[in-house]
């Protein structure tokens, strides 16, 4: 059986795309794409999380029971994560603590990139209760929406650089985590613009789940 990436809100594109970020950073893991049909078109704060709870454990029900090595939530705000846990019989990865420990395991100061503003509350709760507040600079919104990232627009692209640029000249960080697995559409665009390590919280999460079915966890 595959691991199954579950992607909590209803927007088929963006499943693809980061499906295709989890095959491309552990290609000799196998990933299924699942799209929560009946969540919101986005996350974007506590409302449209709280809407994607119900249908997504559901979705975390049939992984489960079809078998899965492995479920990876991917929504960076970590929805539904720790009740997905409680209920699933295989790990349950969440892209955004996934990103955070890669960091903190390699030593690296972060600070997290998003979309906009009404998410960053709920980022900085879930990074101290991974215990890793120490090791971030700051969350900044870039106040980008989650669907426009789709679009891979000139403005969008810059929008999230100059965020980077500014998290890494003000915040005394050594890397940028970007907060939104929709942000695998311009990650690369990032890259080539900054020199500085840029973590993708879908491919960290893929790696993660990898190693997870490798040690048999």
């Amino acid at each position: 059986m595959s691991t199954i990436l579950i992607n909590p809100n209803s927007t088929k594109a963006m499943t693809a795309r980061i499906v295709q970020t989890a095959r491309d950073a552990a290609p000799y893991q196998t990933f299924d794409g699942w799209t929560s049909h009946l969540g919101p078109a986005s996350i974007q704060g506590p409302e449209d999380g709280a809407a994607a709870v119900p249908p997504l454990l559901r979705l975390v029900d049939d992984a489960s029971a079809a078998g899965a090595d492995g479920i990876i939530i991917a929504c960076f705000d970590d929805t539904g994560l720790a009740e997905a846990r409680a209920r699933a019989a295989c790990p349950v990865i969440g892209i955004g603590q996934a990103a955070y420990h890669l960091a903190a395991l390699t030593g690296q100061r972060f600070s997290v990139v998003t979309t906009l503003g009404v998410s960053v509350p709920i980022l900085e709760d879930n990074i101290r209760a991974e215990g890793l507040w120490h090791a971030c600079g700051r969350v900044r919104a870039s106040e980008v929406p989650v669907l426009a990232l789709e679009s891979g627009a000139s403005d969008v692209i810059a929008a999230v650089i100059s965020h980077c640029r500014a998290a890494l000249s003000e915040d005394g960080v050594d890397c940028i985590i970007l907060g939104c697995a929709g942000m695998s559409e311009v990650v690369d665009a990032v890259r080539a613009a900054i020199d500085a390590p840029i973590i993708d919280p879908v491919a960290a999460a893929a790696q993660v789940s990898a190693a997870a079915r490798q040690f048999r966890v």
